[in-house]
């Protein structure tokens, strides 16, 4: 493995990664409930800290690392603010199923190839994260 490829795998990490933080800012933005808002705040800052390790990875790697979610990002958050519901409860559910489709089940794929064990570290805290964001975001359901 290269890191040529390990570069463009973490690049697509990353690129979720603010798609992630993009789509937290339209909950922080569209939610009323001040106690919700503030956790969705408090998620989105964990996020944020993710895109710097791994931008720092990447760089560290000789590579450069990508500076937003992409074109196909772009547009699937455009759709996402497009489409977010105003309900709260249903809010929650939008994020715990971007949370588990996108931030654990796809980002495990992803890393599931070609990763420097301290690349794989990196990933797998990303990963870890979006899986206590979703035990949070279930305990508020409840």
């Amino acid at each position: 493995m290269t890191n040529e490829v390990i570069i463009e795998e973490l690049n697509t990490l990353l690129r979720g990664t603010y798609m992630g933080i993009r789509s937290f800012e339209h909950y922080i933005h569209k939610v009323e409930d001040e106690e919700l808002k503030r956790v969705f705040q408090s998620m989105q800052q964990d996020v944020k800290l993710n895109a710097q390790k791994l931008a720092q990875r990447i760089q560290n790697l000789g590579g450069v690392p990508a500076d937003g979610e992409g074109f196909s990002g772009t547009l699937h958050s455009f759709m996402h603010n497009a489409m977010l519901p105003n309900d709260t409860s249903e809010m929650i559910e939008d994020a715990l199923k971007g949370l588990d489709h996108y931030g654990v089940q796809y980002s495990e794929e992803l890393v599931r190839g070609d990763l420097d064990p301290q690349s794989r570290q990196i990933a797998e805290a990303v990963i870890d994260t979006s899986r206590r964001q979703i035990e949070e975001l279930r305990q508020y359901l409840q």
